[in-house]
């Protein structure tokens, strides 16, 4: 297995540490998952371009790469509605959901049908670094608003913050499926 795909699987394993961070309230719990999300995140940037800087682009790091993004990605979601953070988040949570389940199983149909695998495209990209960028953002704004409990409104503010940049990824994650259905119909015929 070469470095990049060992990197995609650290992402999948740092997953559920990132999420239990999140979710159990212990001192400084807002940072740690903070940091274990930024760590995680990094090794998606890392390992793209290690694969095609170093010519180690697979089939099985085309597929598990994005599948490793939506965990890490879902999980902050789902962690969100937990914690009500973000202003509709279970819709939000929704899209996401609705989304990655359909990509991912138009892939899974492109695989078995003519041994395709269908690659992230630039869409499938600005979405995922939308949703990084979003998740970040609001978990420093807990991670700030549990460091100084006296600026609670501040805080608020900087909330309104996050709901605008998780709708915004939500969008983008509608536009990207989109794209992707429609470039790749020919996996989406239900006579087939």
């Amino acid at each position: 297995m070469n470095t990049p795909n060992k990197l995609t699987i650290l992402r999948i394993i740092m997953t559920p540490i990132f999420m239990v961070t999140l979710l159990v309230d212990f001192k400084f719990h807002y940072i740690v998952a903070l940091l274990l999300f930024i760590v995680a995140s990094l090794t998606d940037l890392i390992d793209g371009k290690m694969a095609r800087k170093h010519n180690l682009v697979t089939d099985f790091g085309k597929f598990l790469d994005p599948l490793a993004d939506k965990m890490l990605t879902t999980a902050a979601f789902l962690g969100f509605i937990a914690l009500d953070i973000g202003v509709g988040s279970v819709w939000i949570a929704f899209i996401v959901l609705f989304r990655e389940f359909m990509i991912s199983s138009m892939r899974l149909v492109a695989v078995s049908s003519g041994g395709k695998v269908i690659a992230a495209n630039i869409f499938g990209k600005l979405k995922t670094v939308s949703q990084m960028v979003a998740i970040i953002y609001a978990i420093t704004v807990e991670a700030f608003a549990d460091l100084f409990p006296k600026l609670e409104a501040l805080a608020n503010i900087f909330r309104i913050g996050t709901s605008v940049l998780l709708w915004i990824s939500a969008i983008l994650c509608i536009i990207s499926g989109v794209i992707y259905m429609l470039d790749n119909k020919e996996f989406v015929d239900p006579s087939k």
